[in-house]
């Protein structure tokens, strides 16, 4: 079984949208939108919730591109979820 670490590498390296141009951005995304699942969210894609946690599904979902998302400011640094809840 591949360390977090690893997976995170995996994914990144794998081609994106051109929003997730980094792991740091896919991280900050994926956390915002756990948080969102923590909170009561549905997931957005076909897994079971009681087997997976938060942090597992919303990465899965940024990664299938089901999160949609804008930046905010020059730098980028902000990322904000669109019409979750």
């Amino acid at each position: 079984m591949a360390t977090a670490h690893e997976e995170i590498d995996r994914i990144t390296e794998q081609p994106q949208g051109p929003e997730i141009d980094s792991k740091y951005r896919l991280i900050i995304l994926a956390a915002k939108r756990s948080k969102q699942l923590q909170r009561g969210a549905r997931p957005r894609i076909e897994i079971d919730p009681a087997k997976h946690k938060p942090t597992r599904i919303a990465l899965e979902e940024v990664i299938q591109g089901t999160i949609p998302f804008h930046h905010v400011g020059e730098s980028g640094e902000e990322l904000i979820a669109e019409g979750l809840s």
